[in-house]
């Protein structure tokens, strides 16, 4: 575990050198006017072995291709850094993702959910690492506490495919390897709630490089050391992606609306439905959608104006036509147990199926080895590794 050999001091300056480099929002919130977030209002399945659709947008200098065992992320040099991003928001839900994970040493790889005012929930692998996976959160951004991460033990996730869940409520965040929950927060358990993830999210997959050249040692060190590109290509597969919108407990919900000086709570963020009423009015959605979701509830009112984003790429998806979205309580193995591969031959069997094409895509462009995307996550997993020594 490569927590243990970590100097304290060089993982804290490394902490800290990342909070400017990933920490990103284009536009917060909560302290000033933005667009508004569209909503997936219902459940998706995106089939990456079966090529490209718009569900997702590719961030500038991504270059996926395409083949049986799904979306593939390549890393050449240390520069490269493919990401996609969601056109897409859910306000509490369940995602669960299949990946097969980049190996390297220094090479990490990550699927984040993230909000406009920096809410973050993660699930991150390092390339070196062949025995665990690491998760963490973030409210508002919040970089100043190192007790939010957690290492989970797991057989190979580079060489064989799992499927990891976040179930994210009002009330919790649970994670999940192969249906087994490893790891439960609770509101109350993040600062109170002020630092609980509850804003509408984004979702973020990507690879990167840690043990770059030009790193800071403390990072080079959380990722296990300088990468070797003599040994590239590093490549992950990500199969398959399910999303389950658990839009607040509304029916069909179109937009996210933050109160004007929202304080950052999902009580100040309202649910627009397609025919322009909000909250718990049901209607149709106004693309090829029609999703029923149960959760929780919102209140409260706003405008705000949208804008939209450039640049536009394709992947394979498929949406149902209806989603109960009432979260699921399931007990779990503790996180020290160990997942091992379900399937044939290490492969995860998918999680769930869908029929109808959807369509859309957005998401930041960046194209650095420290992406803007993945903000708290190296930076998080790097402040519990100094708490662990």
């Amino acid at each position: 575990m490569f927590a243990k050999f970590l100097s304290t001091t060089a993982v804290v300056l490394a902490a800290t050198q990342l909070v400017a480099g990933q920490t990103h929002t284009d536009c917060d919130p909560t302290k000033k006017k933005c667009p508004d977030d569209p909503a997936f209002g219902s459940t998706v399945t995106v089939d990456f072995s079966k090529g490209a659709s718009d569900i997702f947008k590719a961030a500038d200098g991504t270059k996926l291709t395409y083949d049986s065992n799904g979306a593939v992320f390549t890393i050449n040099k240390e520069t490269d850094a493919p990401t996609i991003t969601s056109t897409k928001y859910i306000f509490f839900g369940k995602i669960d993702v299949q990946v097969q994970a980049a190996p390297g040493t220094g090479v990490v790889t990550s699927f984040v959910l993230q909000s406009d005012d920096l809410d973050e929930i993660d699930w991150e692998w390092l390339g070196g690492d062949k025995a665990q996976v690491q998760t963490n959160y973030f409210g508002k951004g919040d970089t100043t506490t190192y007790d939010r991460g957690a290492y989970h033990a797991v057989s190979n996730p580079q060489d064989n495919v799992y499927t990891y869940s976040i179930d994210w409520t009002k009330d919790y965040v649970r994670w999940y390897i192969n249906g087994n929950q490893v790891r439960e927060l609770k509101y109350a358990d993040a600062k109170g709630g002020t630092r609980f993830p509850q804003t509408p999210m984004q979702i973020k997959l990507g690879t990167w490089v840690a043990g770059r050249s030009d790193a800071p040692e403390g990072t080079v060190q959380w990722a296990g050391g300088k990468t070797d590109f003599s040994q590239a290509p590093f490549i992950a597969h990500y199969k398959s992606i399910t999303i389950n919108d658990y839009s607040n407990g509304v029916k069909g919900a179109e937009k996210y609306v933050w109160a004007d000086g929202s304080d950052g709570s999902y009580q100040s963020i309202k649910v627009v439905t397609g025919d322009g009423s909000s909250d718990d009015t049901s209607s149709s959605s106004s693309s090829t959608a029609t999703s029923t979701a149960k959760a929780t509830k919102s209140t409260e009112s706003s405008s705000a104006t949208k804008t939209s984003e450039s640049s536009k790429t394709t992947l394979a998806t498929s949406v149902s036509s209806s989603a109960s979205a009432s979260a699921s309580s399931s007990a779990g193995p503790s996180a020290s147990s160990t997942a091992s591969p379900s399937g044939t031959n290490g492969t995860a069997s998918p999680s769930s199926s869908g029929s109808a094409p959807v369509t859309e895509t957005s998401a930041p462009g960046t194209n650095g080895a420290f992406k803007a995307g993945f903000s708290g996550a190296a930076l998080g997993a790097c402040l519990l590794a100094a708490f662990m020594l």
